[in-house]
Formats: C-alpha cells, sequence, structure tokens
C-alpha cells in the first residue's frame, strides 16, 4: 500500500495496534494531543526493532528533527487504534515518515495524520551519518 503527495509517493512500513488507556484521556474526555505523538513514536519504534534490531544505548541511532500532527477527529477510550507508518523521501541521512491513526475496527475513520523525519546520528560526534546500509536497503527496495 502507498499513499501519494505532490511531490512523494509514501510506501506503507509498518502498522501497530494501540489499545487506548483510561489514563490517554484529558479532562475534556478525549485523547490528549500529545498522545498521538506517542502512537507514532510505538510505531515507528515496533519498525526500527524489526528492522535494524533494538537502537537503544549504541553509539548511534534514529533522531526525530521535527514532527507535526493534524488533528481530524476526536478519540476517546475505549478504543484501538492502527497506527500506519510510511516511508517517503530518502536523503543521505534520513527518512521522511507519514503517519495515519485510524481506528483499527473501522479504518474509514482517521483520526490523525502526520509525519516525522528521522535523521541517523553519531552520538559520541553529535553529527548526522549516513542511514545504516541495511535500513537503506530496505527503504529503497520499496
Amino acid at each position: 500500500m502507498s499513499i501519494q503527495d505532490a511531490d512523494t509517493a509514501f510506501h506503507l512500513l509498518h502498522t501497530a495496534r494501540i489499545p487506548v488507556r483510561w489514563g490517554d484521556m484529558d479532562a475534556l474526555g478525549h485523547v490528549n494531543n500529545t498522545v498521538y505523538f506517542r502512537f507514532t513514536e510505538q510505531c515507528r519504534v515496533e519498525w526500527l526493532d524489526t528492522a535494524v534490531g533494538p537502537t537503544g544505548g549504541g553509539e548511534s541511532g534514529p533522531v526525530i528533527v521535527s514532527a507535526h500532527c493534524n488533528f481530524r477527529r476526536q478519540l476517546k477510550y475505549p478504543a484501538t487504534v492502527a497506527v500506519e507508518m510510511f516511508a517517503g523521501k530518502l536523503g543521505r541521512s534520513s527518512v521522511e515518515t507519514t503517519y495515519l491513526i485510524r481506528d483499527a475496527d473501522r479504518p474509514d475513520i482517521i483520526y490523525a495524520d502526520g509525519g516525522a523525519k528521522i535523521v541517523w546520528v553519531d552520538f559520541v560526534k553529535e553529527k548526522s551519518m549516513a542511514l545504516p546500509d541495511s535500513l537503506r536497503q530496505i527503504l529503497t527496495g520499496l
């Protein structure tokens, strides 16, 4: 599956099913906007773990340099969301990703969409570095 905007085709990388927790809601009775970023983070981490293995604690790894979310519809407990992660423009050290947050039981309902730019960073040098070959192979094979 893929989606496309004016300049880039985005290819489906991963779908995560995530239950909404009671504590995800705010005083207004809907899921707090910060939780949507956690949903996309969880999807991204699941995909990275399968693509390149656990990324925590090493000398290099992924960093999010920009992120945005468009809130389309209120989300309330109880629910399960399906977060779809798509890969887009590929750079030397980065990849653009796009996300759709849908109702897992009714995929026609989109709660939010957004994106994040992932940059691979050498943590010791505090500089970007080329994406790992294994990750680049996955992304160029789409």
